[in-house]
């Protein structure tokens, strides 16, 4: 109790505060923007009222963040939530009709109106302030209406007069409406040359016009772009040969069409292509592109077209559902086509999809991948053969850690489909890890370990969950997440019988992991 009087004393002696004193404004400025900074823009911009020493303040805020949702009332995200659960639960075919014309639309679009007109007004005072500031970072959340002209003047006048290096637009459809922001004839500002603008991020929008007119520009990210040509894309990594990073997310394209990357004079270090809409993507000329991410998109390369290529993640998804068309286009896949120019990547992140995803043996096998350290083969089926983890194995003499995930699959295995593998040369591998998650005990996955202790004389350990996952860590690395198992005494003697059978006496120790 001593201590609880002590504290009863220290709060009698602090001075009370008088009548009408407002201690937080008596705070240093750097304390006060502290403050500010954990507010969100709309709120810290209107503390700007509330006295002359604060009006000053918002004017020293280096980022601003302006979004419609801040605006949004939470019957909307109600409204919003139900709408996808009805859709979700399959239910729409009932209420459709009623839902839409009577109660969706009208209480959707309705809130949408209230929050841009809302929205506006407070950019329009922003715009009208004619304050000074300087702000590095603007980050802009708007729905996609016709009246967005101040959205454009706010963008303009942030880049040509606050000096704005990092911009952000996110352009969000409206509820009954699916349509995508244009930009003026201009561009993003009148004076594109003397623009600071190092990142642009672009959501739901038109490819603005005269990006090259941006020397400082070196991160581009573009998402959900409404459907280009290809040469729309095309003219970006030609005319623009400072960009450093490059991301398509979600972009649109005609699906038979074709984009030639060939820009010799690229400074292109970073290339994410993720679930773009397009034929396929041909990398022609990319020097200095040193990490690449391609998911749900078919890319091809040229010879020598990324000498510097270091980093790979690819996720493809090959083969028909339906089950006639099936069995008419099925066809098994050789390594080589998605390997055989990319002959320097240290890193390699596979993921294969879909029915058709069966490798078979090269018909010119050979050392495809000499300078590979590290791999993840992710989302392999259990009802698969173990003809791309060998294939890959064997194409990476100097493969160092080897990582799989086995997911669980309802198809049974099919034994006319199983690969046969000639007898393998591969001796002496430097492999030092081998981690197996998903591991079931199952005859080809057994068959898998035994091969991998056999031909990989420098191998220190080996592990086999039963359940675990590969976690993403950014596109290029990943983290072997593990759940452990209570194995049974039995199940660990016949398990480890079965793989230990395939290591010679002579040796050195492999530690072996079961969890």
């Amino acid at each position: 109790m001593a201590w609880r009087r002590r504290v009863d004393r220290l709060l009698r002696r602090r001075p009370k505060a008088a009548p009408g004193e407002d201690r937080i404004s008596a705070l240093p400025d750097d304390l006060l923007l502290l403050v500010l900074r954990r507010l969100d823009t709309r709120a810290a911009l209107g503390t700007g009222v509330l006295s002359r020493r604060w009006a000053g303040l918002p004017r020293e805020l280096a980022a601003l963040d302006l979004r419609v949702s801040d605006v949004l009332p939470p019957r909307y995200q109600r409204w919003l939530l139900r709408h996808r659960d009805i859709y979700s639960k399959g239910t729409f075919v009932l209420y459709r009709p009623r839902l839409a014309r009577h109660e969706f639309m009208p209480n959707m679009t309705r809130y949408e109106r209230r929050a841009m007109r809302a929205f506006t007004r407070s950019l329009e005072g922003l715009l009208a302030a004619g304050a000074r500031r300087r702000v590095s970072r603007l980050r802009l959340e708007f729905f996609t209406t016709r009246n967005t002209g101040c959205i454009d003047r706010l963008i303009s006048h942030a880049m040509d007069d606050w000096g704005v290096d990092d911009l952000e637009v996110i352009a969000r459809p409206t509820f009954y409406q699916q349509t995508v922001h244009t930009f003026p004839s201009h561009g993003l500002c009148e004076e594109p040359g003397a623009s600071r603008l190092r990142s642009l991020k672009l959501g739901c929008c038109v490819i603005p016009r005269r990006l090259h007119r941006y020397g400082a520009l070196t991160r581009l990210v573009l998402q959900d772009v409404a459907e280009s040509p290809p040469s729309a894309y095309e003219n970006v990594f030609d005319s623009c040969p400072q960009l450093q990073v490059v991301h398509l997310n979600s972009c649109l394209c005609d699906r038979d069409a074709v984009m030639l990357l060939d820009a010799p004079e690229s400074q292109i270090r970073e290339l994410v292509i993720d679930n773009c809409v397009i034929g396929s993507v041909w990398l022609r000329d990319l020097p200095n592109l040193e990490r690449l991410a391609s998911m749900g998109t078919k890319l091809c390369f040229e010879s020598d077209s990324v000498p510097f290529l270091r980093q790979w993640h690819l996720a493809r998804r090959h083969g028909i559902e339906v089950e006639g068309f099936r069995q008419l286009l099925r066809r098994h896949l050789e390594l080589n086509q998605f390997v055989e120019h990319t002959r320097d990547i240290t890193d390699l992140i596979i993921r294969f999809t879909g029915p058709d995803r069966w490798i078979v043996p090269s018909t010119s096998p050979s050392s495809l991948l000499p300078n590979l350290r590290r791999l993840l083969v992710a989302d392999v089926p259990s009802s698969w053969d173990v003809s791309l983890p060998r294939a890959l194995l064997e194409m990476a003499p100097a493969l160092e850690t080897f990582h799989i995930h086995i997911a669980s699959c309802m198809e049974e295995p099919n034994n006319e489909e199983i690969i046969s593998w000639h007898p393998t040369k591969l001796r002496g591998h430097r492999l030092k890890e081998f981690v197996m998650a998903g591991f079931q005990g199952a005859e080809r996955q057994v068959y898998l370990v035994k091969f991998v202790m056999e031909v990989c004389t420098a191998l220190r350990r080996v592990a086999m969950f039963r359940n675990g996952h590969a976690q993403d860590k950014g596109h290029w690395d990943w983290e072997m997440v593990m759940q452990q198992h209570s194995w049974t005494q039995e199940e660990k003697d016949a398990t480890l019988n079965q793989i230990m059978g395939a290591v010679s006496s002579a040796a050195p120790p492999v530690q072996v992991v079961l969890g």
